[in-house]
């Protein structure tokens, strides 16, 4: 059994935690005080709505370089954002050139169309750490290249993509990026990176509520929306209208989440970006540093002071990642997560299939006494004890 201090969480590339008190009292403060229904009314709780997706929408847009918030489109979480992007792009017989390194939440869509639509994916190599190579990617276009979609930050290795240097190769397709990862940790600017599309979750280093997440647009480019409804605007008519957002936002939004999304990203700017990406590569360094010390175990993409963030997969020998994580969880009161984490592509690339990982991610919250622990645990349980 655990002992009784307090449980360690080191599960913060699934979904951040705990969040900053900031998020919270948001939160609190909107559902005691408004209906939180924007767009739907004229009445001081409906405006007082719209007002906080409106400041929410600025914030994000000003956070990633897009000069116009009305590109900012909030969803549910990033895999609807990629949804969005992937079938609305994506024409029969177009070529597709993503990474083995992708999350299912590209994969699956990808695979769907490739039977369904006929397009062509093209896999890119990666090296051990599972990183690719930006100048492999002039040689894979062709005139049918319609997307690139690239992971920014691996939710298995922790490995960073350049996307600077892929943008500048990226020749007449567009770039898709995947930032579920790197969101609020590393800089990402749209027109700096020549990103077209960018997918965001809220849930993880944006210290937002689950349920939070959307897409940023290129200024003259359009998708056909995933879902049609009610979106508050041009109600006479029954067609899907074309104002952007509103075409891809139909339904009640999730004003809620999207209030605590704000405080996330305000946190974000109190503190200074550079403040948590400091933090976590300390942590990062300590913990790998740690790892390298124990016998029999294995860690999983680039070494510290890398392209890295704080994501770390290991393996032990003579071990399960399923009866390491639950040791962990139950002897040590350690949270950490085992398996394939939705990117079976990942795995195999860097040859840890079917079996995965144990993946462990420290977060802001974190403490240099949070990661020595967990390295007297694996030590103890690399010992037999």
């Amino acid at each position: 059994m655990p002992d009784s201090s307090p449980p360690i969480y080191l599960d913060n590339a699934a979904t951040s935690f705990p969040k900053p008190p900031e998020v919270a009292e948001a939160m609190h403060r909107l559902i005691r005080e408004i209906s939180l229904s924007p767009g739907r009314s004229a009445h001081r709780f409906s405006l007082a709505a719209s007002r906080v997706i409106f400041e929410a929408r600025e914030l994000i847009a000003d956070f990633f370089g897009c000069p116009d918030s009305s590109r900012v489109v909030f969803t549910s979480n990033v895999t609807e954002a990629l949804n969005v992007g992937i079938f609305g792009l994506l024409a029969p017989g177009d070529q597709v050139l993503t990474t083995g390194m992708e999350h299912n939440s590209v994969m699956r869509p990808l695979r769907h169309l490739e039977k369904t639509r006929g397009i062509r994916l093209d896999i890119l190599p990666t090296g051990p750490a599972g990183a690719i190579d930006p100048d492999d990617i002039p040689g894979r276009l062709s005139k049918k290249t319609r997307l690139i979609i690239i992971n920014h930050v691996s939710n298995v290795t922790g490995t960073v993509a350049d996307l600077e240097a892929i943008g500048k190769q990226k020749g007449g397709a567009l770039l898709m990026v995947d930032a579920a990862q790197s969101a609020g940790i590393f800089p990402l600017d749209m027109e700096k990176m020549s990103i077209d599309f960018l997918a965001f979750t809220g849930h993880k280093g944006l210290f937002g509520p689950t349920g939070t997440g959307g897409f940023l647009l290129r200024e003259d480019l359009m998708v056909p929306p995933l879902k049609m409804g009610g979106t508050g605007s041009n109600s006479e008519q029954e067609e899907q209208p074309h104002l952007i957002p509103d075409c891809y936002e139909s339904g009640t939004p999730n004003t809620l989440g999207i209030g605590g999304l704000a405080a996330g990203l305000e946190f974000i700017k109190k503190t200074g970006r550079e403040t948590i990406r400091l933090r976590e590569e300390n942590l990062t360094r300590l913990l790998l540093d740690g790892l390298s010390r124990i016998e029999g175990i294995t860690v999983y993409g680039p070494p510290a002071g890398g392209a890295r963030s704080s994501v770390v997969s290991l393996t032990m020998d003579g071990r399960s990642v399923a009866d390491l994580a639950f040791a962990l969880d139950r002897q040590h009161g350690i949270m950490a997560r085992s398996g394939l984490h939705c990117a079976p592509a990942a795995h195999r690339s860097i040859s840890t299939f079917p079996h995965g990982t144990l993946r462990l991610s420290p977060g802001f919250f974190n403490t240099e006494a949070d990661i020595l622990a967990t390295l007297a645990a694996l030590e103890r349980i690399a010992a037999g004890s």
